[in-house]
């Protein structure tokens, strides 16, 4: 197994948004925002070779959206998908499987393109989709809290395509859902329901894929969550329980929206789990 982090662009949100009730005199130690309030993120994603397979987790946003549609979102930088496949030796034909961790745009917008003739079609022609039915649900039944994330260009055209799959829910009896893709996920409801975040052993250690559980290190004080979460009380035992784990286990979190850092660990403190390290992904596993 070999993995890469891959970007796929990076974009700005309101810090407030973030953090949720977190005063802004307090985030933006970690995070500091522009003149108007706006955060500097990044839409981290992962490619995975493991023998005949090449695995993405999350896809960004894509590029397939309206001018308007982006202006929201203050798109900066050079870093793409495209990009930085071909960087490393590849291209979207090369991908066998694309790994959802959820269906909200940022990341998985670029799991579909517009072809020549104006349809919506997979990006990843000759790629698997996963998602878990229990998602995929919330996702084309969208409430009205989370209907502006879930776009329906962005999500009916995997299964339109064929290409859709679903991981099954068996629970382990630690919380692990296993997966047909040499990975585990766990699986938590509090940022959307059914999220799922890769655990996977690499180099004798482990990763685990963050996704919106975490989205920062500036989110690990368990307070910090953020106001996009549709049951924040649900991902305060969610992130708390998980952070615990995480720290007497020594994981090693990959971090998708951080824009200045890829991959973080945490350690108990008499304040509860807090950061202990910061590293680049080569520093740790080159």
């Amino acid at each position: 197994m070999k993995i890469h982090p891959l970007n796929t662009g990076n974009f700005k949100l309101d810090g407030g948004a973030m953090f949720g009730v977190v005063p802004k005199s307090i985030w933006q130690r970690t995070n500091p925002a522009d003149s108007n309030n706006m955060c500097s993120w990044s839409m981290r994603s992962m490619l995975i070779e493991d023998g005949d397979r090449l695995i993405l987790v999350d896809t960004g946003m894509g590029d397939k959206q309206s001018e308007k549609f982006f202006s929201y979102y203050f798109l900066f930088g050079d870093d793409s998908l495209d990009g930085n496949l071909k960087n490393l030796g590849f291209s979207r034909d090369d991908i066998t499987d694309v790994f959802l961790t959820h269906l909200h745009f940022d990341h998985c917008g670029g799991a579909i393109e517009r072809s020549k003739s104006g349809h919506y079609e997979p990006a990843f022609k000759n790629a698997k989709f996963w998602s878990n039915e229990r998602h995929w649900k919330w996702a084309t039944e969208p409430n009205g809290r989370e209907k502006a994330s879930f776009l329906s260009e962005n999500i009916l055209p995997i299964q339109e395509s064929g290409q859709l799959n679903f991981i099954k829910d068996i629970k382990e009896e630690d919380g692990i859902y296993k997966t047909p893709l040499g990975f585990d996920a766990v699986i938590v409801s509090g940022h959307t329901d059914a999220q799922m975040c890769p655990i996977i052993k690499y180099k004798d250690k482990t990763i685990v894929f963050m996704a919106d559980l975490l989205p920062s290190v500036g989110h690990i004080p368990l307070p910090y969550v953020m106001g996009y979460d549709t049951r924040p009380l649900v991902t305060l035992k969610e992130k708390g329980d998980f952070l615990q784990l995480a720290a007497e286990k020594d994981f090693y979190l990959f971090l998708q929206h951080d824009h200045a850092n890829e991959i973080c660990t945490v350690k108990q403190t008499d304040r509860g789990v807090r950061l202990n390290q910061t590293h680049t992904f080569n520093d740790i596993f080159n």
